[in-house]
């Protein structure tokens, strides 16, 4: 029978899978694009664009998160208990203490954030304090050490860069189709030019939502690895289960958050609940940045097959 921690691996298995699956995709579409507009310079460029433009988030995304989300720091004298938790949580998982923030908002939520566990952040919402056991609350912060533990930052920032690529492709060559090659249709083109024209333009507009997808999918494998490993950090899957009920099931809305730094919390703050029989349907899912919190309570209960 399927459990916690064999469920993880696999989906770290599939993680690296649609890693390369995008990888190939950029590569094709790259060339289609390229040889459409016989300009394979643009490809360069894209590419070269998108990583400046995510190597600049990545070194400065803490502190531009923080200053959104009107973070206050936390020190041992401000808070004991807060501070002492993830001290010791620290120590058991063998990371660095990261910065720790409160967040002043009613709603119970928390995310973790740093280009490295040098440099990370855990925040957590005065909420989430106020609501929440302290088995809970370990189970919450024990699940943000495990994204920066994981590196999950670093490989949010790769995705970044490849979803970068296709959307800056894509919108090039629709400008292109109706500027640029106004300019060279007097040359002409063989049947061969016509087919990958035709596959430019389709690639054009399937692209993007090919790519939110890849990044969407790869960020829900990464959300059930951390709950595997915030359990086997604990030692109590349970702690966490309950939290993700308590914060699932809170009405208050999370006024700190935006879509830019949903994805960054434990569960997203817009995401809506399940209907009544606590199903999404597939459409739906495909474009959540959290997995369902059913199905995260699920493996962590160790019912989900």
């Amino acid at each position: 029978m399927p459990t916690l921690y064999t469920h993880s691996d696999s989906n770290r298995r599939k993680t690296w899978l649609l890693m390369s699956v995008f990888f190939v995709f950029i590569i094709i579409a790259g060339y289609v694009f390229g040889a459409a507009m016989e300009s394979p310079e643009v490809l360069y460029f894209a590419v070269g664009f998108s990583i400046i433009s995510s190597f600049i988030s990545y070194w400065w995304s803490d502190k531009i998160v923080l200053a959104m989300s009107d973070a206050k720091p936390v020190s041992l004298e401000s808070n004991k208990e807060l501070y002492r938790l993830v001290e010791n949580l620290c120590i058991s998982a063998g990371l660095p203490l990261p910065r720790i923030y409160i967040i002043n908002d009613s709603a119970p939520n928390a995310f973790a954030t740093g280009r490295d566990p040098e440099h990370a952040v855990v925040a957590v919402t005065s909420g989430l304090l106020e609501k929440l056991d302290k088995s809970e609350l370990e189970g919450v912060v024990a699940h943000e050490l495990s994204h920066i533990g994981n590196r999950d930052i670093l490989l949010a920032t790769i995705v970044t860069v490849l979803v970068g690529v296709i959307v800056l492709l894509a919108d090039w060559f629709r400008r292109w189709t109706f500027w640029g090659r106004r300019k060279n249709s007097e040359n002409g083109g063989g049947q061969l030019q016509l087919i990958i024209m035709i596959a430019a333009v389709l690639l054009s507009i399937l692209a993007p939502l090919f790519a939110y997808l890849m990044q969407f999918a790869i960020s829900r494998k990464r959300e059930f690895a951390a709950d595997a490993d915030a359990a086997l950090l604990t030692r109590y899957p349970e702690g966490l289960a309950r939290a993700l009920e308590k914060i699932s099931a809170d009405t208050e809305p999370l006024e700190a958050a935006n879509r830019a730094t949903a994805h960054l919390y434990i569960a997203s703050p817009f995401e809506g609940k399940s209907d009544g029989r606590g199903k999404k349907s597939f459409f739906k899912k495909a474009f959540m940045t959290h997995p369902p919190v059913e199905d995260r309570i699920a493996a962590l209960r160790g019912t989900r097959v």
